[in-house]
């Protein structure tokens, strides 16, 4: 039986878009750059499709649907009425001038664009599986394909072939463990997820999942992922249990790997670290977190992990 949004009979996976490139540096700077500067009279032109799409990127076809992928799916732009725009997010990070970080050289922006395509289902389904409903710690590459299309088969994705879920799985891997590491590679340069060291190869064929506190996540992010899940995800307004936060599908526990103990020392902070927006009860052993305001504005508890107190 799932949860979450597999819950949902009418869910539908996506395993395609990003032509088997990972996640670039720079990439979701140059999508925001193109979408933001379409003057009002070209807002229906696509940049993506443009016949001057590859020299204006610099790069070839393919890369220029796999940067709108990965640009979407991050939730730097989006489409409207046939119209792509920059999103809040977007704005927040890329806008000249006011841009928290224009060129992605900080590690809260790194577990951010994590938390956009393993907390989200939509268009990285796979990332969003294995962090999510994937249960083996150790796996080889098979064991998670073997599992997508077990799902697959249950839902009846008839039009999703092993080949496809096999390319899947392997960009998945290659976006959070560096390939060959004793060799320099573009892909191994450039591959974004890898730094934050949620999977590690152990031996030649097996991967692992790393558990624990992630001192490098810093609070604003964090909250911002709570936020995210109890919007999307929390019936109930005022407060969810320890167990939710950690084990629920889409959850901060889940997506950033947190044991209990890890994801529990956050939440004792909680009131503090958010300014009082959550706070932390302990009642007779029933541990919840409680949201003071129901309308609480992510992109507030994002600015927290980029200014300094």
């Amino acid at each position: 039986m799932y949860t979450g949004p597999l819950a949902d009979e009418a869910t539908k996976g996506q395993f395609t878009g990003h032509e088997t490139f990972p996640l670039r540096y720079l990439w979701l700077y140059k999508a925001y750059e193109k979408v933001a500067d379409l003057s009002e009279e070209n807002l229906r032109k696509n940049p993506f499709s443009d016949p001057d799409a590859i020299v204006n990127f610099g790069v070839g076809k393919n890369m220029v649907n796999s940067i709108r992928h990965w640009a979407l799916a991050c939730n730097i732009i989006e489409v409207k009425d046939k119209t792509f725009r920059p999103t809040e997010l977007g704005d927040f990070l890329f806008k000249p001038g006011t841009g928290h970080d224009p060129f992605m050289e900080k590690e809260a922006t790194l577990w951010l664009i994590h938390w956009m395509v393993a907390g989200r289902w939509e268009r990285t389904s796979t990332w969003y599986y294995a962090f999510n409903y994937f249960s083996e710690r150790k796996f080889e590459r098979e064991d998670i394909v073997k599992s997508i299309l077990n799902l697959c088969e249950k839902r009846g994705w008839k039009r999703t072939s092993e080949t496809t879920i096999k390319r899947d799985v392997e960009c998945f891997l290659r976006s959070y463990v560096h390939q060959g590491s004793e060799k320099f590679s573009e892909d191994s340069i450039e591959s974004v997820l890898s730094e934050l060291e949620l999977i590690s190869p152990i031996g030649s064929h097996m991967y692992e999942f790393n558990y624990g506190p992630k001192p490098s996540l810093p609070e604003g992010v964090f909250l911002y992922s709570l936020n995210e899940f109890w919007r999307n995800q929390i019936s109930n307004p005022n407060s969810v249990s320890v167990e939710t936060l950690t084990y629920a599908p889409g959850s901060p526990g889940r997506v950033f790997k947190l044991d209990e103990q890890s994801l529990v020392e956050r939440l004792v902070r909680i009131g503090e670290s958010s300014g009082g927006r959550f706070q932390w009860t302990d009642t007779s052993g029933i541990r919840n977190v409680t949201r003071f305001e129901e309308n609480i504005e992510s992109i507030d508890l994002l600015d927290l992990a980029y200014t300094k107190n």
